[in-house]
Formats: C-alpha cells, sequence, structure tokens
C-alpha cells in the first residue's frame, strides 16, 4: 500500500482530524490506529524499529507509514505467534522485497 493510499483511507476514518496533507501522527493517534498497547509501542520505539521524529514541545510523531508498519507486524504477532523482534525482521525484509521488485521494473521499463 502507497504512502498515498494509506494518507487517503486514513483522512476517511470518523474522529480523525488530521491536517489534510499531514504525512505524520501524533503517538495516541498512532496508538488509537494501530490497537497496539503503549508499552508496546514504546517497545518498537526503543528496539528502533520505528522512529519517531521529536517536535519542539517534545510531542513524538509517527510517520503514516509506520500505521501501516506496525498492522502488517500485529498480524504476523497475533496470526502466526511470533514475536515482535521476529514479526519486525519479517516485515523488513518484506519491505526490501517490494523495493526490488519496484527497481526490477523500473529496469524492465528502461530496457
Amino acid at each position: 500500500m502507497t504512502t498515498r493510499k494509506l494518507q487517503e483511507m486514513m483522512m476517511r476514518l470518523p474522529g480523525l482530524n488530521l491536517p489534510e496533507r499531514s504525512e505524520y501522527v501524533a503517538w495516541a493517534q498512532l496508538v488509537e490506529l494501530t490497537s497496539i498497547s503503549p508499552a508496546a509501542m514504546t517497545e518498537l520505539v526503543e528496539f528502533g524499529w520505528i522512529t519517531p521524529t521529536t517536535t519542539r514541545a517534545e510531542g513524538r510523531l509517527f510517520r503514516l507509514r509506520d500505521v501501516y508498519r506496525i498492522h502488517k507486524l500485529m498480524r504476523l504477532v497475533n496470526d502466526l505467534d511470533i514475536s515482535f523482534y521476529g514479526a519486525s525482521i519479517i516485515v523488513d525484509l518484506l519491505e526490501k522485497v517490494e523495493e526490488q521488485e519496484k527497481e526490477i521494473e523500473e529496469l524492465r521499463r528502461l530496457i
């Protein structure tokens, strides 16, 4: 799912008052959108799997892409009973495969 599609989907969520073109969500919004506990979210941040941007007011902002990544992670954790760490490796590998597939497609267009 592209960031644009995710952004469009999120703009339609009731009760979510994001600025129209925002690519970021606040901590509370991320927890709400992903249905993950704040403790688990803290673990993902401390693990370095998601990296928030810190605002001047010491708030944390996360990319919309992180919402999608966390949904993938939680499906693996819940459906396959995999640890956070194992699932994070799988999600990272899936993203690398997607990137390489895009690169291959671009190279095919050039040929």
